[in-house]
């Protein structure tokens, strides 16, 4: 039997969930406002409660994988996301629908922690160059869904939910088939195995603190996913032109590759995360002073570049400073921090708009994300951690 999940297919399978649940963040929001006539605060409400399931998905997902059996979680999470998808497709009101969300998100959060711990497993590939292509099919599927949407939002919401469960159907059978593998033994817990967490003090401290600055970065991007869909049609932007902004973002992220590749031989992880970061925050100042079409395209180009330099090794560094034995926890951990903040970028955003104005959002978030990153840099360099 094979000891690892071989990566195309860990790359297939993390395309189809992200492009399944990337339908839903754009969707709820212009759903819910434009098509069920509720506020932006109350599908910033519904977005919340599904990542804080999500949250809740990531940490048992990351803890059966060490302490339960990996490929028995897979199927978990990906059974629950698909079933009530398949369930929406008929019932889709109000209350299903947001009752819906929040069990997706459950299911999601299973899934996506256990891939990515399955990626920390792999061995005949760096694991920079690992979870670099894991965030690269992160990313076309977040594109290919959210590019989707746009259109078939026009041919009824039951079209939407009927080829997302499809998405699902897909990652489901690449599961049942290529995850049954068995994992070395010093990737997962045994009876015998220490229950202590071996992680030092110092590295531990960092992951927390890289993990809160993971959390002000997709609170950020959530703006994107959620509330830049109402901002634009505000401005008398059609739907579609903010769908096929993405497509953009897709294809420099696929162009962009030898640009990574650059950086990852050439920097150390937390100068490449620093540049990558500070590009990714300033491109939301942009936000403030954007009117037309191609504003918005200008900026999402700054922002790709900045995203695909910075984000993709992120898990990677954690997985650099955490015990082998303790990797689905800590990956867990990273992917609650981003599930949260996908949570309270919504709502966050809603209150803000309401409050105050667009322009007040986007300056906030650029600040926040800057001195995270801030925090994070000075704590690597001071315990000389900054390559992991």
């Amino acid at each position: 039997m094979q000891k690892e999940v071989r990566l195309r297919w860990l790359f297939l399978a993390n395309l189809l969930n992200n492009a399944g649940a990337a339908f839903m963040w754009p969707l709820t929001t212009v759903y819910m406002h434009n098509y069920l006539k509720q506020t932006l605060t109350f599908s910033g409400v519904v977005l919340f409660c599904m990542s804080l399931a999500m949250i809740l998905g990531n940490y048992v997902g990351g803890h059966l994988f060490d302490h339960w059996q990996p490929y028995r979680t897979a199927i978990l999470g990906v059974i629950i996301s698909t079933a009530t998808l398949a369930t929406l497709i008929f019932w889709h009101s109000l209350w299903p629908y947001a009752l819906g969300l929040i069990i997706v998100g459950f299911g999601d959060g299973i899934s996506m922690t256990v891939v990515n711990a399955y990626a920390a497993t792999v061995t005949t590939k760096s694991n920079r160059y690992v979870f670099n292509m894991l965030y690269l099919a992160l990313n076309v599927g977040v594109v290919i869904g959210t590019l989707l949407v746009g259109y078939l939002l026009d041919l009824g919401i039951n079209v939407v939910f009927m080829v997302t469960t499809a998405c699902y159907v897909g990652l489901m059978i690449i599961v049942l088939s290529t995850f049954n593998v068995q994992l070395a033994a010093k990737t997962t817990t045994t009876a015998k195995a220490k229950t202590t967490d071996q992680t030092p003090h110092n590295k531990r401290q960092l992951i927390w603190l890289i993990c809160l600055m993971i959390f002000s970065i997709y609170l950020s991007y959530a703006l994107w996913e959620s509330l830049l869909s109402v901002h634009m049609t505000n401005l008398g932007i059609p739907f579609r032109r903010y769908s096929e902004v993405w497509t953009i973002n897709g294809l420099l992220i696929i162009l962009s590759q030898p640009i990574v590749t650059l950086f990852n031989e050439r920097f150390k992880i937390g100068t490449q995360i620093g540049f990558g970061i500070t590009l990714f925050a300033l491109s939301f100042l942009g936000l403030v002073f954007a009117r037309q079409y191609v504003d918005f395209i200008v900026i999402m180009v700054v922002l790709t570049l900045g995203e695909v330099i910075g984000l993709p090794i992120v898990p990677a560094w954690v997985d650099d400073m955490a015990a082998v034995d303790q990797r689905g926890k800590y990956q867990g951990r990273f992917n609650m921090a981003l599930s949260l903040g996908r949570a309270v970028g919504p709502l966050f955003g809603g209150m803000m708009v309401a409050q105050f104005s667009y322009a007040i959002l986007f300056m906030t978030v650029t600040v926040l994300m800057l001195v995270t990153l801030g925090i994070v840099l000075w704590r690597a360099a001071r315990e000389q951690l900054l390559n992991g």
